[in-house]
């Protein structure tokens, strides 16, 4: 017996008009139901170019609260094309509080559940503690009427930690809406290394824990608004890959695609078999995990 989750991925470039990039992203999702996708994943922080770039006050007024308008407008989306929908939004808490969180929608436009970001990176054009607070929901399999969605956020992508758990807590699809590209001061030798880290990483979640893992990243280039760099162009590369870490798809890295792929959940299974790491995991070892470093 399989279990096919026929799943779509969508890789856009946007702009920075908001209006603009929701009817992309509807029209994208509406490609992907119309193929017989029944769970479509969206990239980070899909509604709106990436903010990140600089330490703006005013780009706070961007977050929504949850539930909300973005909400609203995914949850019909999904309900219309009865999909299981994986959205990424800028989360406004409370005055001052605010998250990078995940929502995900069930077919009947229902929220299943959410994720905010737990790992929040501060690096050059990637200001992100500038904006979010790390998460406090844990790593939290989401239930969908397909299965458990062990949804994660971008800089997640790079913590076997984050993977793990939510392996160990249920997830059968290891799930990363992502914005990471290359600055253009990178040489071409530097550039090649960074995508090839980012793939084998999540190839390596894959298969450490027996799990599919689907990557979904932006593409094109956006520029820096306080212009002190020369702007991000995201690498795109979005990928689907099976429990062994064998690349099932993989998109371009300069171009918008939407793709729908089949991932089998049942072969998790086959493969848990012969490589039971779960098994022979020594739990008992393990308790120094938890230092910082261990001088």
């Amino acid at each position: 017996m399989s279990r096919i989750i026929k799943t779509g991925i969508i890789q856009q470039a946007n702009t920075a008009d908001l209006k603009t990039n929701l009817m992309n992203l509807a029209a994208n999702i509406a490609d992907c139901a119309s193929k017989g996708a029944e769970l479509v994943v969206l990239q980070e922080l899909h509604n709106t170019l990436y903010f990140c770039q600089t330490e703006d006050t005013a780009k706070f007024d961007l977050a929504e609260p949850i539930p909300g308008p973005s909400t609203g407008f995914y949850s019909e989306i999904a309900r219309e094309h009865h999909i299981v929908l994986v959205t990424s939004l800028f989360e406004k808490r409370a005055p001052g509080l605010y998250h990078n969180t995940a929502v995900v929608f069930d077919k009947d436009g229902s929220i299943a559940g959410k994720y905010r970001k737990m790992h929040i990176p501060d690096d050059p054009a990637y200001y992100e503690k500038f904006y979010f607070t790390p998460g406090d929901l844990g790593f939290e399999p989401i239930q969908t009427s397909l299965g458990k969605l062990g949804v994660l956020i971008c800089w997640d992508q790079w913590y076997p930690e984050a993977a793990r758990l939510m392996a160990l807590k249920g997830a059968e699809i290891l799930i990363y809406p992502t914005a990471i590209g290359w600055e253009s001061s990178d040489t071409p030798e530097e550039k090649e290394r960074q995508l090839g880290a980012w793939i084998i990483s999540q190839r390596g979640h894959a298969v450490a824990n027996g799990l599919p893992v689907v990557a979904v990243n932006r593409v094109g280039h956006e520029p820096d608004p306080s212009g002190q760099t020369h702007g991000i162009q995201f690498w795109g590369n979005s990928f689907v890959a099976g429990p062994q870490g064998e690349l099932i798809v993989t998109a371009s890295n300069d171009s918008p695609e939407n793709i729908v792929i089949d991932i089998d959940l049942e072969r998790s299974e086959n493969v848990r078999r012969w490589w039971p790491f779960l098994r022979d995991r020594r739990i008992d070892e393990y308790t120094s995990i938890n230092k910082r470093f261990i001088d």
